[in-house]
């Protein structure tokens, strides 16, 4: 936290939406690789990552993401054993958190949304906690030379109907980022 406060100047807003329990999922927009690092600093609590399997094909991102509280994941299909490691997470203190656009996007635009998270959240009986992050991308290049904002949203409450989930959380983050929403047509 830190680093991220000196080094990029972070300003997080928004803390007070978190929920005390832990029967939600974080879900930020995704624009860098600092993104997981920055989830899992401005939380209380271990954040439990997904991350696509092969992160941890190299020795050194392995540990680091071990370290991090990251699990493997298979993007192109929700697998049984995701169900059940997120399940297991919702057991402890922990809160599991994912990018529902699975992978790093550009800055102006919410698109690419995978229904996943959403129907893991439903799996889970999990609400939603939209989490906003601008600037990631630019703050990489040059350390010292861009600004972080963090927004963390109301939560979503869970819901059956994963296309209104997806929809809510698009909007959400559009809210907060200011970043414009594209559904899938």
């Amino acid at each position: 936290m830190i680093r991220f406060k000196l080094v990029y100047r972070l300003e997080v807003y928004g803390k007070e939406n978190i929920p005390e329990g832990n029967d939600y999922i974080i879900a930020p927009n995704h624009l860098s690789t600092l993104d997981p690092p920055l989830v899992c600093a401005i939380m209380d609590r271990g954040v439990a990552c997904m991350a696509k399997k092969e992160l941890f094909d190299n020795l050194f991102m392995r540990w680091w993401l071990n370290w991090l509280g990251a699990f493997a994941v298979d993007r192109d299909k929700l697998s049984v054993s995701t169900i059940k490691t997120a399940k297991r997470i919702k057991e402890t203190s922990w809160v599991l958190g994912l990018f529902p656009q699975g992978t790093r996007q550009t800055d102006g635009e919410i698109k690419n949304v995978a229904k996943g998270f959403a129907s893991l959240a439903k799996s889970t009986k999990c609400g939603i906690l939209p989490v906003g992050i601008i600037g990631t991308q630019e703050a990489k290049r040059v350390p010292f030379s861009g600004k972080i904002v963090v927004k963390i949203g109301k939560v979503i409450p869970y819901s059956d109907n994963v296309d209104e989930v997806v929809n809510s959380w698009g909007e959400a983050i559009q809210g907060l980022t200011g970043f414009k929403y594209i559904p899938e047509s």
